[in-house]
Order: structure tokens, then C-alpha cells, then sequence
């Protein structure tokens, strides 16, 4: 009897072991049999000139998800124009033809004008990285998603990348009230088109490898871009010297990274939750590059370019806001998918810059005291 209980005994301990082995042996094999498929090759594009520092921001994003995934995800990312037109990124992605792409989102706002809330005006008083915020913790991811999903788009989206406040623009003579914009041939995009339209300007918009040939041939009077890096490496003060710093027209905008969402769904969650932690860790890098690159190439454009800069009078901004204001009532009233993110954007920024205003301290005097006329710094 025990003879025969010792047996059993031997033989379940055999098939345990057996078991555990066979276990072990699978779960050792597993990521193997992701390495031995290959790498997930993607080719991406972005809405940027291959020399602007806005692809170098898309080339970073791409470098650092190949790192983290140790090659297992290959993003290749190309320039603006080497598959589709930099208006046509979104279509490409969502129909297949480019797995991903970096660009922004007010690129889109010929497919839904609501697309432009991300970043095209004054953000109620939000920076980009306010909005951003927004986005992640106040329901604008949820709100993305559902907009895509209305016009049909088969894509993922994440926004990051906080950008400074954006110029007025640049000019052949400084602008110093708002009846100078009228009858101006003038660039921008989103929203802007609307508000630049409604200051009696003729607006163009032009993807960003464009501007600078329309403006030198004439067929635009003014117009802007995004940032003093990117206005220096495509050649605005080549074709002119006043650039008017400040506006509302896009005050908190960021960039966006798309994947084509059947593409991105069929990739592990371990190497979706590696993109969306790059994507975070991009953005904050793509913000300190920024301060560095474009404080330097602000000063660079006074001293070697001799541009000079202005800021825009208050009146000029007042009048943008007002118009904003009748814009997006208008649009409000018109989409109510546009309604829904204003009205979501509204209650998060009053908390938002609430609790900013009232605990921020203002850095001006601090800047004066240390590099104003009667400047410190140097004594220290």
C-alpha cells in the first residue's frame, strides 16, 4: 500500500517537474519568438523641411523609442514632401500609406475645425504645457479620440511637446494697430485663418518649406511661422527684418505624434506603454532643447542677421481675443463636438491659471533687477 502511494507520489512529482520545465522553457522563449520575427520596422514622415529644427525634434522622439525598445521598433522618419504633402500627413498615416508621422494638430483643420482647439488661440489664459495638462488630466485625451473617430481617421494620437508663444508674425514695416493687418497678404494656419481673415487680411496657409519663396516673390506680404529657430533656418530674414514678437493667435500649441491605428494596435503592450513613456520624456527634452536653440538663435538674428523685433502693441491683442471670441462662438454653434472641448478647455484653464496667477511670481523684476539697465549681474 505505501509502496504504491510512494509511486503515484514519484510519478506527479515527475509530471510537476515536467510541467514547471516545459513552463520555464516557454516563458524563456517567449521574447524570443518577438526577436526571432524581426524588428517592427515603421516609416514615418513629418510635416517639417528636413533642416528645420522641428524634424530634428521628430528625429529625437523616433531615436529615443528605438533606444528604449533595444531595436525591437524601427521608426524611420522622413521630411516633409518624401511620401505626402505636409497637409496630407494625416490621411496618409490613417489610410496606411505611412505608419506614423510628427506634425501638429491644426494641420488637420480642414478635416475638423475642432482639431485647432489643440494650441491655435489664446488658450484661455493656458500655456502649451497648461493645455497639455489638460489634455492628459482633464479630458482631452478622451475628447482626441473621440474626434478622430468622427471623421473616420484609423490613428493614434499623442501631443507633446510645449511650445513657447509664438510671433505675430514677420512684416515689412512694423504693425502698430490692428487696421495696419487690413489688406495684407498674410500666412497662418487653424483657427488663425479665421481671426487673421476677420482683421481684414488675405490669408494663405502654406506648409512651413513654402513661406519664405511666397514671401520673397510677393505673394505674401507677412506672415509667421513658429519660433526663432525655425524662422532663421528657413530664411524669413532673408526676406525681412521685422518680426513682431507675441500673440494670441497661438499661444499654447504642441506637436503631435500619429501612428496608424491598426499598425499601433498590433504592437506588444510592453512596447506601447515604452511609446507612450517616450513620448513624455520627448516632450520635456524637445522643451529644454528649445529654450537653448532658440534663445540662441534670437539673439544670433539681432547681432549677425540685423532683424529687429518688436513687441506687439496691447491693442493689436485685445482686438485678437475679441475676434476669437466671435470665431469660435460661431464655430461652437455650428459643431457641437467643437462646443464640447471649448466648454472642457473653459472650465480646466479658469482653474488652471487661477491657481497660476495667484502663485507664480512674476519673473520681470527679476530679469530687470539682474540684466536690465542698472543690471547686477555683472557684479555678482
Amino acid at each position: 500500500m505505501k509502496r504504491g502511494i510512494r509511486v503515484r507520489e514519484q510519478t506527479s512529482r515527475r509530471k510537476f517537474l515536467s510541467s514547471a520545465a516545459m513552463a520555464g522553457a516557454a516563458m524563456i522563449a517567449a521574447p524570443n519568438v518577438v526577436k526571432a520575427q524581426g524588428p517592427v520596422n515603421m516609416r514615418w514622415q513629418s510635416t517639417w523641411p528636413s533642416k528645420d529644427i522641428f524634424h530634428e525634434f521628430a528625429l529625437d522622439f523616433a531615436k529615443k523609442v528605438n533606444d528604449m525598445t533595444g531595436g525591437d521598433l524601427k521608426i524611420e522618419v522622413l521630411p516633409a514632401g518624401a511620401v505626402v504633402p505636409a497637409f496630407g500627413l494625416l490621411d496618409a498615416v490613417s489610410q496606411g500609406t505611412l505608419d506614423g508621422g510628427h506634425g501638429v494638430l491644426v494641420y488637420h483643420y480642414g478635416k475638423q475645425t475642432a482639431l485647432a482647439l489643440w494650441g491655435s488661440g489664446p488658450g484661455f489664459a493656458m500655456d502649451a504645457n497648461m493645455l497639455l495638462a489638460w489634455h492628459k488630466y482633464g479630458g482631452g485625451k478622451e475628447l482626441l479620440a473621440k474626434l478622430y473617430e468622427s471623421i473616420g481617421a484609423n490613428v493614434v494620437s499623442f501631443p507633446y511637446g510645449p511650445m513657447p508663444t509664438q510671433p505675430l508674425g514677420w512684416f515689412k514695416k512694423p504693425v502698430a494697430k490692428a487696421e495696419d493687418i487690413q489688406g495684407l497678404k498674410f500666412r497662418t494656419v487653424g483657427i488663425s485663418i479665421d481671426v487673421f481673415t476677420a482683421l481684414g487680411a488675405a490669408v494663405n496657409a502654406l506648409p512651413a518649406g513654402e513661406i519664405v519663396a511666397a514671401l520673397d516673390r510677393g505673394l505674401l506680404d507677412a506672415a509667421e511661422f513658429n519660433n526663432a529657430s525655425s524662422d532663421r533656418v528657413l530664411g524669413f530674414p532673408d526676406v525681412s527684418k521685422i518680426c513682431m514678437l507675441q500673440g494670441y493667435h497661438q499661444n499654447a500649441e504642441q506637436f503631435e505624434i500619429l501612428f496608424n491605428k491598426t499598425k499601433y494596435d498590433g504592437l506588444p503592450d510592453q512596447m506601447k506603454a515604452i511609446i507612450a513613456n517616450a513620448v513624455e520624456a520627448a516632450s520635456q527634452d524637445m522643451a529644454w532643447k528649445a529654450i537653448d536653440r532658440y534663445s540662441k538663435d534670437y539673439a544670433e538674428m539681432q547681432t549677425v542677421d540685423k532683424v529687429k523685433f518688436y513687441k506687439t502693441p496691447e491693442a493689436i491683442l485685445k482686438r485678437q481675443l475679441e475676434v476669437y471670441d466671435e470665431v469660435v462662438k460661431k464655430k461652437a454653434g455650428e459643431n457641437p463636438l467643437f462646443k464640447e472641448i471649448l466648454e472642457s478647455q473653459i472650465a480646466f484653464a479658469e482653474r488652471a491659471t487661477r491657481w497660476e496667477q495667484d502663485t507664480v511670481v512674476g519673473r520681470r523684476l527679476v530679469f530687470d533687477h539682474y540684466f536690465g539697465k542698472d543690471g547686477v549681474a555683472k557684479e555678482l
